[in-house]
């Protein structure tokens, strides 16, 4: 893939979800963020309003997080943290499937839920007149087989969600070439995928955007885009 600095740097989700993480911290990455024209900053959500003012009139947008890392509240609320998310600014939402659920078979549930937050989603986006909310459904990929990660991306499409996600970062493993490849086979036209989760070089990235991923969640973005500028990639 014959890719421009601009254009990879479009691809990134320049993100800092760890739990040590302090306001600092995330004012810096905002920082970075808009230096690099990155496509958004992923912050957790008590950060969301924090870094909606930082990035005011930038070209980076904001995405948070939603029942991160397992997925694993109520449908009720993670429906309240949707709402409270887009009204604190941001425009891009990674759902957490409820990994749970799934590997007990309930796959009712997991489709109705995600149904559910997709309808939400919309509805918030348009009493709040924006145009468009992004939503992102990460699906685990360490812990689902090769059988599981297809149904996942059917039940995610089927949703209206406008992502499938490979990993949270938080599982034994996280996005490989081969899984990128398995989801952009088994997705349809309208659902994107973006992996995340142990994305360290440059060669990585571009191993998997030609996998098949079009958005890249990554916390050494700034080394990769240091390492795109030192020659690697065209300007």
């Amino acid at each position: 893939m014959a890719m421009r600095v601009r254009e990879f740097a479009k691809t990134v989700d320049h993100t800092l979800l760890k739990p040590d993480a302090t306001e600092p911290d995330i004012a810096r990455l905002c920082e970075e963020a808009a230096r690099y024209h990155f496509a958004a900053v992923c912050v957790p959500p008590c950060y969301v309003r924090f870094a909606a003012k930082q990035l005011r009139g930038v070209d980076v947008k904001i995405a948070t997080v939603i029942s991160f890392p397992f997925g694993a509240d109520t449908t009720a609320i993670k429906i309240q943290a949707v709402r409270d998310a887009i009204v604190g600014g941001a425009s891009e939402l990674d759902v957490v499937m409820n990994i749970s659920k799934f590997l007990s078979g309930d796959f009712n549930y997991v489709a109705e839920e995600l149904a559910s937050i997709n309808q939400e989603v919309s509805v918030v986006a348009m009493n709040n007149g924006l145009n468009d909310v992004v939503v992102k459904v990460i699906v685990e990929t360490a812990y689902l087989t090769d059988k599981m990660k297809r149904l996942a991306t059917q039940i995610v499409a089927s949703s209206g969600a406008d992502f499938i996600k490979t990993s949270t970062g938080f599982a034994p493993s996280g996005a490989t070439v081969e899984d990128v490849a398995l989801l952009r086979e088994e997705a349809p036209e309208g659902l994107a995928v973006k992996a995340s989760g142990g994305i360290r070089n440059l060669e990585d990235a571009l191993d998997i955007l030609n996998a098949g991923a079009s958005r890249l969640g990554m916390s050494a973005s700034v080394a990769i885009m240091e390492e795109a500028e030192g020659g690697a990639l065209q300007e």
